[in-house]
C-alpha cells in the first residue's frame, strides 16, 4: 500500500508536468515563482552499522550483512521551491526512509543491553523534513549557482523485537540538524539541462552541536541529474544521490521518554545511493 501511494503520488505531478508543460500557468516576471518535485526510484544501502550500549557487551550490528537490508527498495522524496526576486532559492523537503525486514538470528545480537536470538523483526526509520535557504549568487537565463544554510529534521526511529514477543528495543527521537547547501544548474540548450546539489554537516565538539557534551555527527545529502524541459513549466529529469551520516557518542540528556534507549551512548554510520526519475512543475 505504501509503495502505492509512492507511485500515485509521482504520478500526480508526472500528469501535471505532461498536461501543462506547454502553458503559461505563471507569469515569469513574478516576484514569486514556485515549483513542486517528485522523486520515484530504488535506494541501495552501502552500509548501516548500528550500536546502543556500552561495546562490546553490546554488538556493533549491521543493518547490511545481518540486518536483510542488501537488497533494493522503493525510494520516493518530495520538494517545494519557491524562487523570489530571481535570487532568494527556499525549499522544502521530505524524504521519506522507512524499512522493515524479518531475519532469524542464528546467533545472540545484544541491543541496549536485551538479547535477541531467532526470528526478529527490525526497524530501521529515518525520514527527514528539510527547509533550505540559498542566494543565487551567479545567474545568467537557465543557468544559476547559489549556496546557504539548510534545517533539517531527523525523525529517527529503531526497532529489534522478538517475534515470540520475549524482547524489544526502541531508540526514537527528533534531532534538529544544521547544514550548509549548494546547488546549481547548467543549461545544455535545446531544452536539456543538468543539476547537482549538496547539503552537509559535520560537528565534532559539544559548541558545535549545541549541547554540553560531546557528540560526533554528520550528514550530507548530494546528488547530480540530467534532464529535459519540457515547454517553460515542466521539467523531467533522471537523479543519482547519495545520502548518509553518521551519528557517535554519550548523550547527557535526561532519558525523557519510555521509546528512548536507556544507555545512553549510540554509534550509526548509514551511506545509500539511490537513482531515481523525477518531474518538476512550475
Amino acid at each position: 500500500m505504501r509503495f502505492s501511494a509512492k507511485i500515485g503520488g509521482f504520478g500526480v505531478v508526472v500528469a501535471l508536468a505532461l498536461a501543462f508543460g506547454a502553458q503559461d500557468l505563471w507569469a515569469q516576471d513574478r516576484p514569486i515563482q514556485a515549483s513542486f518535485e517528485a522523486e520515484l526510484g530504488a535506494i541501495k544501502l552501502l552500509n548501516n552499522t548500528y550500536r546502543v550500549g556500552a561495546a562490546p557487551a553490546n554488538s556493533d550490528f549491521n543493518f547490511v550483512t545481518q540486518g536483510g537490508q542488501e537488497i533494493l527498495y522503493p525510494f520516493d522524496r518530495l520538494q517545494a521551491n519557491f524562487l523570489v526576486a530571481g535570487r532568494h532559492d527556499i525549499r522544502f523537503t521530505y524524504q521519506p526512509f522507512d524499512l522493515t525486514t524479518q531475519v532469524d538470528f542464528p546467533q545472540t545480537v545484544t541491543v541496549d543491553n536485551k538479547a535477541f536470538i531467532g526470528p526478529t523483526r527490525l526497524t530501521y526509520g529515518f525520514p527527514f523534513y528539510r527547509t533550505t535557504y540559498e542566494y543565487r549568487f551567479l545567474s545568467k537565463g537557465d543557468s544559476w549557482l547559489g549556496g546557504g544554510l539548510a534545517i533539517q529534521l531527523r525523525n529517527a526511529s529503531i526497532r529489534f523485537e522478538s517475534l515470540d514477543g520475549s524482547q524489544l528495543a526502541v531508540s526514537q527521537n527528533l534531532g534538529v540538524v544544521p547544514a550548509l547547501a549548494l546547488s546549481g544548474r547548467l543549461g545544455l540548450g535545446q531544452g536539456w539541462f543538468t543539476a547537482f546539489d549538496a547539503t552537509g554537516s559535520y560537528a565534532s565538539s559539544a559548541f558545535f552541536n549545541g549541547a554540553d557534551f560531546q557528540f560526533t555527527g554528520s550528514i550530507l545529502d548530494a546528488c547530480a541529474r540530467v534532464g529535459f524541459a519540457m515547454g517553460d513549466r515542466s521539467e523531467l529529469f533522471l537523479n543519482a544521490r547519495f545520502f548518509g551520516g553518521s551519528a557517535e557518542g554519550i548523550s547527557g540528556y535526561a532519558r525523557t521518554a519510555w521509546s528512548n534507549s536507556v544507555s545512553p551512548e549510540s554509534a550509526n554510520y548509514l551511506s545509500t545511493v539511490t537513482l531515481t526519475l523525477g518531474a518538476t512543475v512550475h
